[in-house]
């Protein structure tokens, strides 16, 4: 009786004990991704009581703490964050909206690539922050432009590994497609997306950190509301302790926005098997 392919491949698996599979490995835990972020606050906190880091550069961590709790309680802070995460919720849905479906135009048809291929390759290479002054004489200082600018910066991350995805996909796949005569929408749905969406997961990453960026840049532009609002008036009154607070409020806020994608990508991908660094 002849071995099927599945029992062939199962000596090569044993044979290299050295290369676990990523499923086979526990995943780091939550406490341990923790100690790095809590020795450097410790280190913060010695070097500023021991007057090695003076207060004036950069206050202590008790202090920003005393000033978060003193602007959580007033409400400043709280008003803040809720208008900064307004703002770069709707800039990214319609960034990534719009990178998704040009990647899909681009990545799925030759027409397409040809179409939409060229002019975001240009425009990608535009520097994001010149183009403020454009989207303040086209729209204004209200909220349009600022959500525009981090639209623009979510765009091509999504773009360019969608469409990286896209065209990365194996054609043994498509043809086994084809044996089993799925349609052209069956076909994309079933084996385009999947296998695409590694490479999509990577982009929408690189998305969330552009569009953090982008929007404290905006925020500092024109702005009566929001984290950089807060940060720009501190600056104006020497009051360093909230502008490292408003800084350390989008560290937090694109931590947790990473840590989101990273659980969507572990339950997304949860078919994928793949090696890990020892």
């Amino acid at each position: 009786m002849s071995a099927s392919p599945i029992d062939l491949a199962r000596p090569a698996a044993r044979a290299r004990p050295g290369l676990p599979r990523l499923s086979a490995l526990p995943r780091p835990r939550l406490s341990l991704r923790l100690i790095s972020p809590l020795v450097l606050l410790a280190l913060w906190q010695i070097t500023s009581s021991t007057g090695v880091l003076p207060e004036r550069l950069l206050p202590s961590p008790a202090t920003v703490a005393g000033t978060a709790v003193t602007l959580t309680a007033d409400g400043t802070l709280i008003d803040a964050v809720t208008v900064s995460l307004q703002r770069a919720v709707i800039g990214f849905l319609a960034g990534a909206v719009a990178g998704l479906a040009l990647a899909l135009v681009a990545g799925l048809s030759r027409t397409g690539e040809g179409i939409v291929d060229p002019p975001m390759q240009m425009l990608r290479a535009l520097p994001l922050f010149g183009l403020i002054p454009l989207f303040i004489l086209w729209f204004g200082i209200g909220e349009i432009p600022k959500v525009i600018l981090v639209a623009f910066g979510v765009l091509f991350p999504i773009y360019l590994n969608t469409y990286s995805g896209i065209r990365g996909v194996d054609a043994r796949l498509a043809e086994v497609g084809q044996v089993l005569r799925l349609g052209r929408a069956a076909l994309i749905r079933h084996i385009v997306l999947p296998g695409a969406l590694p490479q999509t997961l990577v982009g929408l990453r690189q998305s969330l950190g552009v569009a953090w960026l982008a929007l404290i840049v905006a925020e500092q532009v024109n702005a009566s509301k929001g984290l950089g609002f807060m940060i720009n008036d501190a600056r104006e009154f020497l009051r360093i302790d909230i502008v490292v607070l408003g800084l350390l409020v989008y560290a937090i806020l694109g931590l947790t926005t990473d840590a989101l994608v990273r659980l969507l990508e572990r339950r997304a991908l949860s078919w994928r098997r793949g090696l890990v660094a020892t």
